[in-house]
Formats: C-alpha cells, sequence, structure tokens
C-alpha cells in the first residue's frame, strides 16, 4: 500500500515536472516538492523560537528566484551573510491612505539563503509572533503534511485533526492590542470581533500589475467572551496565511464559524 502510494507521488512529480519544463514554471514544480517535504516534517525541517521564529530547511528546494515568481515582489533589503544572502521584508502598519501610523508599528519577515541561492531558513520577527505565537504557528507548519490541496485558489487546507494538540494558552486581546496599537477597522460579529490591520510592505521594486499586493491586510479575530485571539489571516509578501487557533487546542470549545472571506 506505502509503495503504492510512493509511486503515484512520484508520478505526481514526474508529471508536474514536465508541465513546469513545457510552460516554463518550475518554481511551481519546486514548490510542490517542499509541500511533499512536509510529510517526514522532522526529516526535512526543523524550528528555532527565541525572539524570532525560524523554519529551518535540511533539504533546500527553492531558489531566490522562486519567491519572487511567485510573489512578484522584490524584498527591503539585499544583504551577504557568511552562508549566502539575507532578504528581508519589512511591513510597517498604514491607515486609510497607506501613511505611515506614529509611533511606528512594523515587523520583518527574514529569507536567508545559501551560495547556490537556495532558501535554508525563513525567519519571522517578534511582533508577528503576538498575532501567531510559536508553538501555534509550528503546529500550524506541520500540520501541511496533510493539507488538502485547492487547484482553483492554489491554497493549502491544513488537516489539523492528524496533529497531537497542545496545551498552551491563546493570546488575549489587551496583550495584543498593546503590540499592535488600534486597527483600521473592526467588524463586529456574533460573539466575535474581527480587528483589521494594513501593513504596507517596503519595497524597492513590483512586477507591474501586481502593486496591490505590497499593501497587506490582517484579520485578528478575538472572542468576545474570553477576550481570546482566535484567528490570524492575512497576506505577506504574496504567502497567505490563515491559522484557526482553536482546532489546534486539547479541548476545543465550540466556536461560531466566521463568513468565508
Amino acid at each position: 500500500m506505502k509503495y503504492g502510494i510512493i509511486k503515484r507521488s512520484q508520478r505526481m512529480v514526474i508529471l508536474l515536472a514536465l508541465t513546469g519544463l513545457l510552460s516554463g514554471c518550475m518554481y511551481w514544480v519546486r514548490a510542490y516538492q517542499v509541500y511533499l517535504q512536509m510529510d517526514e516534517f522532522d526529516r526535512h525541517f526543523s524550528v528555532v523560537a527565541n525572539d524570532e521564529f525560524t523554519l529551518r530547511f535540511k533539504d533546500p528546494i527553492l531558489f531566490s528566484k522562486d519567491f519572487v515568481s511567485l510573489s512578484k515582489l522584490y524584498a527591503s533589503q539585499d544583504d551577504p551573510t557568511a552562508d549566502g544572502r539575507r532578504w528581508r521584508y519589512w511591513f510597517r502598519k498604514v491607515d486609510g491612505n497607506n501613511k505611515l501610523i506614529k509611533p511606528e508599528v512594523k515587523f520583518y519577515s527574514d529569507l536567508n539563503f545559501n551560495k547556490e541561492s537556495r532558501l535554508i531558513a525563513w525567519s519571522f520577527s517578534s511582533l508577528f509572533l503576538a498575532i501567531a505565537p510559536p508553538k501555534f504557528l509550528e503546529v500550524s507548519l506541520r500540520s501541511i503534511g496533510g493539507a488538502e490541496i485547492d487547484k482553483e485558489k492554489q491554497q493549502l487546507k491544513a488537516n489539523s485533526a492528524l496533529l497531537e494538540k497542545i496545551s498552551d494558552a491563546l493570546p488575549k486581546k489587551p496583550a495584543v492590542l498593546a503590540q499592535l496599537g488600534e486597527p483600521f477597522e473592526i467588524k463586529d460579529e456574533a460573539e466575535q470581533e474581527v480587528y483589521i490591520y494594513r501593513f504596507l510592505l517596503e519595497t524597492n521594486h513590483i512586477e507591474e500589475g501586481y502593486e496591490d499586493r505590497a499593501l497587506n491586510e490582517v484579520k485578528i479575530t478575538f472572542d468576545k467572551k474570553t477576550q481570546d485571539l482566535v484567528r490570524m489571516a492575512g497576506r505577506f509578501a504574496g504567502l497567505k496565511v490563515s491559522i484557526n487557533y482553536r482546532k489546534f487546542l486539547e479541548e476545543a470549545p465550540d466556536v461560531a464559524q466566521s463568513k468565508p472571506e
């Protein structure tokens, strides 16, 4: 049975490779290969969480050029390192007119590449961890291994049922607001409040037709009764992230379903 699954996976990779060669989109093939690695998370990845959250790639596949092809965006900074290069993406909080908020609220995401330009580490700064706590972020990454692929939306729907649950407390609304400040907009729902923040990517270049990707809307959902942070959704440099934190708790109470975006 397992051999049959492996053979089918190999055939799928070969088919995708042929399709990629014909269409010139090999970066999609490499992205799919990384998705397959998620099935054996500890074999191919490791996680370091301190002031930053870092996902390390033990068997690098993606090239730096793949991120430009996928996101159509360029990094805020491109600096040499001992191992290769580091791309840093700065996200700064803005108002409805895309003007920077004072005092400044910002976070970054780093992509580190080796001398062959392959991705070896992906990091998020401490402010991002206020809305994506390290243990929840790690368990959501691990759940990608059993994810379903939505071909139309080009998204992965993670299968949290395959994972062990965690017992960490969810961040409280006052703690999150202390880090992020007042939101751009608040949407009131029956049992939840959705706080919407806007962050603008600092970048020197965006491919024509993709200028809207520089603006990143982050939706943070709080439970009205408990004040818990229960969901985070946003787009960061072309990367779409959506985490329902209660799915990863040991004893998840019933939660009112959010309306589809």
